[in-house]
């Protein structure tokens, strides 16, 4: 068969066509753009659409699955070459409940119809198998892979092992034997069981007549002792019953006995406590609390005592920084006007003035000699001494000054360590920042004294106030650690006191309670009962057991008397009895007749198995090698289809599970075609469908299964829907194969 167009409304396509070429066609699409959809539509027209078919979890039947988008009706269009017969095949949709169930096969541009072919027989008349076959071995899905087992397959390889008829299959076969089996016995159901009981009753009813009077005074017997028993336990247990009175009275003085000796302890310790005047929990608590307190306080007084030692480090370092200053001694403005002229009454040395005395003696001698000598010249030589005289002056004044910075520098580095005014400036500066240091220090060493001084006079005063409290009851607290101590011991016997009151009121409300259930002695006088030999629970289990024989003994009776009125007569059970035992006889000869087909059909079915199974995984073998590499060189295959495969490194099998997802793909890939080869009818050359078949191979391996299949379109048609685009570049220079790349119209599908 060879299928040249299809046009669909089907799901999401919408009157779309798809042509199609003989040999093999690679139809690339991306998801969801209709491949698999164009897959189903090829099924539904040639084997229809399921409408018995219901959605379940998660999957939804095919009738509603590909139910076309736009709202209308499913239809299709498939045009093919059978032989040398073109043919055009018309499914359409009358009524919704029965989706594209109108058929019509035409002769391909013609009004005549295919005789013979219906839309029921349509697949199996074009491809020469049933729909089961075809999905089981040459229309393979996505994720659908694998081979499992159907009737109609074995139908087919019954077929091709024996004569070549296709009206037989084990597993049908077997079904309809086993359910003939089920209705003759199936567990306790069935035919078998049915007549069994029957029969067994019928036994029963005709040897109880026989011995009906026996059994009834020997009921009758049995009943008379048990009654006995049954007074004699009854009165056991009256025993019982005084007895546990007995012991309830004797608890209920334990519990008076041990609720008098806790009241005495409690009223002991409160004696105990009002002697030795223990307060109670409230001061307790608040002395307690007080020194807790008090601990807090006496933290917070070490702390501050420790803020005023580090305030007197501080001080002492502050007059220790002032005291090595040259100011040292004066108040900030005295050290401002001491920088100002820090040398008021510096002296001026004397040299310069004794020169000046001199160079005026020198002068007056000139000048004297000079008028001496002559007399003109006495203007001349006073001229002269007056200019000795300034210029003397002068270089003394000159030296004068010098003398006298040199001196004053001098002095200051001395005092000062510098001579330049502006140090000295900075100098005081920093005494007067140092001073104002000290008066804070000072001031902050006062505060935290003070601060320091009230803490300690807190904590001596809240001393004393506890110990003098303490001291009422515990005149030996002579310190806190002493007083908490006291107080702690005082708090426990509070306690003591308190659980010992508990403990009395509990056991008098004990006893209260079981004085009112404790039952009042039934004679004073009389003695105490003695224990009985066993509990209660053993004579109360012994009373119903007997009660319940006698129950059974009774009903045992009445059904006797029922059976004897009921049986009748002995002689018409006796036929009855027969009657079943011929009937049972005949059914279990049928049972016993349909276990020997059944097993001969297994054994059958296994011969036949033998004879295909090593074809098959030879031919699966040669297929898997090939897809590999070489990889695998063995396939084996049981009755039930499940497949195993055997490396060619060990030679060991492994079943598929313990295959890649990839490789495990492959060999049912190469299964499948194997069963092509074997199972689908020759004559047919029945195409073959992939849809996506090849997504999870990797390079190597997909151009190997692309080169086999392009050797397997030689024979036969095959379609193969990917959406990868490595199919189209491995045969793009190859002119035999058909590519296509097919587009979503409008919407993805």
């Amino acid at each position: 068969m060879l299928i040249r167009r299809m046009t669909a409304t089907f799901g999401k396509l919408r009157e779309q066509t798809l042509e199609l070429q003989e040999g093999l066609n690679i139809l690339q699409a991306p998801n969801e753009t209709g491949k698999s959809t164009w897959c189903a539509f090829l099924l539904a027209m040639l084997y229809g659409v399921n409408t018995k078919e219901r959605d379940r979890a998660g999957v939804l039947a095919d009738k509603n699955h590909y139910a076309p988008w736009s709202g209308g009706s499913m239809s299709g269009r498939l045009d093919c070459r059978t032989g040398e017969d073109a043919l055009t095949l018309f499914r359409t949709t009358r009524r919704q409940t029965a989706p594209m169930g109108d058929f019509q096969a035409l002769y391909t541009g013609t009004a005549d119809p295919v005789p013979g072919l219906t839309g029921a027989n349509c697949g199996e008349m074009l491809l020469g198998v049933s729909r089961e076959v075809y999905a089981r071995s040459a229309f393979i899905r996505q994720g659908g892979v694998a081979v499992t087992q159907d009737p109609g397959l074995e139908r087919r390889i019954a077929a091709l092992v024996t004569s070549g008829e296709e009206d037989t299959s084990y597993t049908e076969a077997v079904e309809a034997l086993k359910k003939q089996l089920n209705r003759r016995r199936h567990n306790k159901t069935g035919q078998l069981p049915t007549l069994e009981a029957e029969l067994q009753e019928t036994e029963a009813l005709l040897a109880s007549q026989a011995e009906l009077f026996r059994q009834r005074e020997s009921l009758l017997f049995r009943s008379a002792e048990l009654e006995a028993r049954e007074t004699s336990l009854k009165e056991e247990l009256s025993a019982l019953d005084r007895w546990d009175r007995h012991q309830k009275r004797q608890e209920l003085q334990r519990v008076e006995e041990a609720a008098l000796q806790a009241e005495e302890q409690a009223a002991a310790l409160r004696r105990r406590l009002e002697e030795e005047g223990i307060p109670e929990n409230d001061l307790t608590g608040r002395l307690r609390g007080a020194i807790v307190n008090l601990n807090t306080l006496r933290k917070n007084a070490e702390k501050a005592q420790g803020k005023y030692d580090e305030a007197k480090a501080a001080l002492a370092q502050a007059e220790e920084a002032l005291s090595t200053s040259p100011f040292a001694g004066q108040t900030a403005e005295e050290a401002r006007r001491t920088a100002a002229d820090p040398l008021p009454t510096a002296k001026r040395p004397l040299p310069p003035l004794l020169l000046t005395a001199l160079a005026c003696l020198c002068a007056a001698l000139g000048a004297g000699y000079s008028v001496y000598v002559s007399t003109s010249k006495l203007y001349a030589a006073l001229g002269t001494a007056a200019g000795l005289l300034v210029l003397t002056a002068l270089v003394s004044l000159l030296l004068w000054r010098r003398a006298g910075n040199k001196a004053r520098a001098a002095a200051l580095t001395a005092r000062y360590q510098t001579a330049d005014p502006a140090a000295i400036t900075a100098l005081a500066d920093a005494y007067v920042t140092l001073l104002a240091n000290r008066d804070a220090a000072k001031q902050e060493a006062a505060a935290q004294a003070a601060a320091a001084q009230g803490l300690w006079q807190s904590v001596d005063v809240n001393a004393d106030g506890i110990l003098e409290e303490v001291r009422r009851f515990a005149p030996a607290a002579y310190d806190i650690p002493s007083a908490d101590a006291a107080l702690r011991a005082s708090a426990l016997l509070r306690k003591e006191l308190r659980e010992a009151e508990k403990i009395a009121h509990e056991a008098r409300l004990r006893a209260e309670f079981q004085s009112g259930d404790a039952p009042a002695p039934e004679n004073p006088d009389a003695p105490s009962p003695t224990p009985p030999p066993r509990s209660r629970e053993a004579a109360a289990e012994e009373l119903a057991a007997v009660q319940a024989d006698l129950t059974l003994l009774r009903s045992n009776l009445d059904r006797v008397a029922g059976r004897l009125a009921a049986a009748g007569d002995p002689l018409t059970l006796q036929a009855a009895a027969e009657r079943l035992t011929d009937e049972i006889a005949a059914l279990e000869g049928e049972y016993a007749a349909i276990e020997l087909a059944m097993s001969t059909l297994a054994h059958a079915n296994t011969q036949l198995q033998g004879r295909f199974s090593p074809a098959l995984g030879t031919r699966a073998a040669e297929i898997f090698g090939r897809l590999t590499g070489g990889a695998y060189t063995g396939v084996i295959l049981d009755k039930a289809l499940h497949v195993s495969a055997e490396s060619a490194d060990t030679g060991v099998p492994r079943d598929a599970g313990y295959l890649s997802a990839g490789a495990a793909d492959q060999l049912y890939l190469a299964v499948r075609l194997a069963v092509c080869d074997l199972v689908l009818p020759s004559e047919n050359a029945v195409p073959i469908v992939l849809d996506d078949a090849l997504a999870s191979f990797d390079d190597a391996r997909c151009a190997a299964a692309l080169d086999y299949l392009r050797k397997e379109a030689e024979t036969r048609q095959i379609l193969l829907f990917t959406c990868h685009s490595r199919e189209a570049a491995h045969f793009q220079n190859d002119p035999a194969v058909s590519i296509q790349h097919l587009t979503a119209p409008a919407e993805r599908v």
